[in-house]
């Protein structure tokens, strides 16, 4: 057993009062990967949410010398720039699904998990504990059902959606014969109809995941509240921890 596996043990048997386990302890959910990928998405969505409105819906144009006002240029380039650090870091966590603990994958595996009548039942159950019919969650290390299934359809769908229109319109502005027109644009823009078609799913990609952030803060934040165990406080540390 290396030191860190013994640092996790002993804070886990210090958690359960003793050795036998008879009561919850802390267990080790997020590994240091997946709270990194967790940060650096929110501050790329932030930026991509702020510099993708304004170029949907850009302010008058500023009087004076067009060179001393490149202020719009710089709203694009950090749109494109947190758009290739959005990208990385989803395809990282993608790889992190594979190599990492069981937690890591829990958002990819939602389709399958949907066979299963135990996640349905889970489903039902959390559902009907945020409408506050039941007094009690069951308790899960990692992610509910519930979450589960909103990460999955909100946000892994969500954010494959944005990866590749987002491409395909920055494909238009490389033009032809770039890696961006030929593997997004060329394909994607006539799927939908046209350039102004897909702005406008772009547009409402980005409003998707607004409505997923605003729920997820909420969800997290109401759960770290009324559950027993810590739920923000994982995320930065990587442990789920039964509250006294």
């Amino acid at each position: 057993m290396d030191a860190t596996s013994s640092v996790r043990t002993g804070q886990a048997v210090q958690a359960s009062g003793g050795a036998s386990g008879a009561t919850p302890h802390a267990i080790y959910v997020w590994e240091a990967p997946v709270r990194i990928w967790h940060w650096v998405m929110m501050l790329a969505m932030l930026v991509l949410i702020g510099t993708g409105f304004l170029i949907g819906v850009p302010p008058p144009s500023v009087g004076g010398e067009a060179n001393f006002n490149f202020w719009f240029g710089y709203i694009r380039f950090l749109h494109f720039a947190a758009g290739y650090v959005f990208t990385i870091m989803f395809l990282l966590r993608l790889y992190w699904a594979f190599v990492g603990n069981k937690y890591a994958r829990e958002i990819f595996i939602v389709p399958y998990s949907m066979l299963s009548w135990k996640f349905w039942d889970g489903l039902i159950h959390q559902t009907l504990y945020y409408l506050f019919v039941h007094k009690e969650s069951r308790g899960y290390p990692g992610h509910n059902p519930v979450a589960a299934a909103a990460m999955f359809f909100m946000y892994v769908l969500g954010t494959v959606w944005m990866i590749l229109s987002g491409f395909a319109l920055y494909g238009e502005g490389t033009g032809m014969g770039t890696w961006q027109f030929d593997w997004f644009t060329a394909w994607l823009q006539p799927l939908v109809g046209d350039s102004q078609t897909l702005h406008t799913w772009h547009r409402l990609g980005m409003w998707y995941l607004i409505l997923f952030s605003i729920v997820h803060l909420y969800m997290a934040t109401r759960e770290d509240i009324f559950s027993k165990e810590t739920v923000i406080s994982t995320m930065i540390n990587g442990w789920r921890v039964p509250k006294p």
